[in-house]
Parts: structure tokens; C-alpha cells; sequence
């Protein structure tokens, strides 16, 4: 009998990669997006525009905890995994507000109705962040499972909430509640307003003559990065453990924004230096400057290891560019 998947923040990046995964395994994929999205079918359902006569949509918000229950009983999912936020890191600053609104309010939201209604019977997925940990780093210069958490960033502390709050349910309710602490993954269908995306989007539109030049943030802010179709195996396979627990997931290789841009450039022959301005507006109130996991446990517990290089998810995300401006 197939399992019946709901997916938060199914529209985005990590959404639609793990439906993908998930229907590729028999599952029935259902996903929670907002009503202007379903109204905007070519712009904000493109990541699942191949797959939608495969899945099943409902309309909601985060923010409302009647909608969400009554969609939960309306499905009632084998497996839930809450992937939707406000995930910009960047745009936290300028409003926590809402920030907190929505990651806090949503996550909280989504395991109550979860303890009235279903309990035991469902396994809870919460997308942690490595942006939990902030300024903390252990000696060896990585960050695990068990690295304090010091937030640099309203997304960061919202995020934090949600990792204790899943905790604590699972604890006090004895649900299958369980944290992937996922450090950065990038693909083709990451927002452009993320770095990554960013840099290889106007790199490209440089080399065609379209751009002139590209404003960036701190250069030297480093980051682990992979791909979402690496993690997007590993949040299937955490919320099938045998048990709940949490993971770290990352590719232990760190590099700095300014490592990224030397690599894009250089592969499509040009020097980044000549192009790559600072800009103060992009500079956070606080930087996280260093972020580097150390995803052992995983690795040893499912022998997950990722797919792709980082040289590779820059290729991909190049060609990706270029054929659009082709």
C-alpha cells in the first residue's frame, strides 16, 4: 500500500526535488501552497509544473492553524514534512515580523494539529537550519548535532524555536518528530535573490554582454555548500528511521562567497575582480561569517554521502543560466 506524503513549501526548491523523489518511490504527494500560487500557476508553480497532474495541491497558510488541521484530516499523511518559511536569511532583518509569523507560528501550528489528531500514527520532518548555530563553531573548526546554537539572524532564531519545539513534542507526546539540520544546498531551482543563484545568474548575463557589473555582501562570509537533490535523499531517509532523531547534513568542504565567484567566473573565462563590486546594502546587521558541518552521524547511521561536488552544482547551475539566455 503506497504512503501518503504532505509537503510544506512543496513550490520551492527542496519542495520540489522531494516530491519528485517521493512519487518516484509510490508515493501520494500532497502540498499546502498559498491561493495567489494557484493563481499564478506559471510563476510561482514552475519548479512542479512537470509534475502536476501527479500531485494533489490544497490551498493554505502557515498562519492559520484551522486551515492547516483541517487539511491534516482531511489527508491524513503517513509522513509530514514541514519545509515552507520565510527562508531568506536577508530579508529576516528587514522583517522579523512576519519572519517569526510564519516559521515560529507555522511549525507550531503544524505539530499541534498533528498531536490532536493523528499522534503516533505520523512521522513529523522539520527543516532545521545550520544557521542555528551563528557564531558557534566547536575546536575543529565544524558544526554537529551537538554544537551550541547562536543564531546571528532573526531567520536563524526562528529556526532555532523549531528545532526545540519538535524536540519537545517528541519528548512530551511521544511523537515521531525528528530535525534535519540541513547546512547550504543550492541547485538551478534555488531562488535568485540567494547568493549562489545570484553570482551564476549575473556571471552568465556578464559574459552575454547583459550586465555590467554585480553588487554583493561580505565576500569573505564562508559556507558548505551542496545540492538539494543530495539532501533531499537524506530528509527521506531521517524520517524513516527506525527511530526519531536528529541530523546534520552537509558536505564537511567549505568555501567563502569570494572562492565561489572566482569559480564561476573562471569558467566562463572571465576574472571576477573586474566585475564583483561590495555594496554595503547587502551587508547584514550581524554576519555569519563560517559555517561547516560535520555530517558523521548520517553518513554512519544511513551511508548517505552526497552525489554531487560543489564543481558540479556550479556546472549545473551555469548551464542552467546559459540556456535561458541562450
Amino acid at each position: 500500500m503506497s504512503k501518503t506524503a504532505l509537503i510544506t513549501g512543496i513550490t520551492g526548491q527542496d519542495g520540489s526535488y522531494l516530491s519528485e523523489l517521493l512519487l518516484s518511490k509510490g508515493y501520494k504527494v500532497h502540498g499546502i501552497v498559498r491561493r495567489v500560487a494557484l493563481e499564478d500557476e506559471t510563476h510561482r508553480l514552475w519548479r512542479i509544473r512537470k509534475i502536476l497532474k501527479d500531485i494533489t495541491l490544497h490551498s493554505g497558510s502557515l498562519e492559520s492553524y484551522a486551515t492547516i488541521f483541517n487539511i491534516i484530516l482531511k489527508i491524513k499523511p503517513d509522513e509530514i514534512y514541514h519545509l515552507g518559511s520565510q527562508s531568506y536569511v536577508g530579508y529576516s532583518f528587514e522583517d522579523e515580523f512576519s519572519t517569526f509569523s510564519i516559521n515560529i507560528n507555522g511549525t507550531h501550528y503544524m505539530l499541534s494539529a498533528l498531536k490532536e489528531f493523528l499522534g503516533k500514527n505520523v512521522r513529523f520532518y522539520f527543516a532545521a537550519s545550520s544557521e542555528m548555530f551563528g557564531r558557534s563553531v566547536d575546536d575543529d573548526g565544524y558544526q554537529r548535532e551537538t554544537t551550541k546554537m547562536s543564531p546571528t539572524s532573526p531567520y536563524g532564531c526562528s529556526k532555532v524555536f523549531g528545532f526545540n519545539i519538535v524536540q519537545h513534542y517528541r519528548y512530551a507526546y511521544d511523537l515521531f518528530a525528528v530535525n534535519g539540520i540541513l547546512f547550504n544546498h543550492e541547485s538551478p531551482r534555488r531562488g535568485s535573490n540567494f547568493v549562489t543563484n545570484k553570482v551564476v545568474k549575473a556571471a552568465v548575463r556578464i559574459k552575454k554582454g547583459l550586465q555590467k557589473k554585480l553588487a554583493l555582501g561580505n565576500l569573505g562570509s564562508s559556507r558548505d555548500w551542496g545540492h538539494s537533490k543530495d539532501y533531499v535523499r537524506a530528509m527521506h531517509m531521517i524520517i524513516n528511521h527506525s527511530e526519531p532523531d536528529d541530523f546534520v547534513c552537509a558536505t564537511g568542504i567549505t568555501r567563502s562567497v569570494g572562492d565561489m565567484c572566482d569559480y564561476v567566473f573562471n569558467k566562463l573565462d572571465l576574472d571576477y575582480k573586474k566585475y564583483v563590486v561590495q555594496d554595503e546594502r547587502f551587508m547584514r546587521a550581524e554576519e555569519l561569517q563560517y559555517l561547516r558541518g560535520d555530517a558523521t552521524k548520517l553518513r554512519k547511521t544511513f551511508n548517505w554521502k552526497p552525489e554531487y561536488t560543489f564543481e558540479m552544482l556550479m556546472d549545473e547551475m551555469i548551464e542552467h543560466w546559459e540556456k535561458i539566455y541562450k
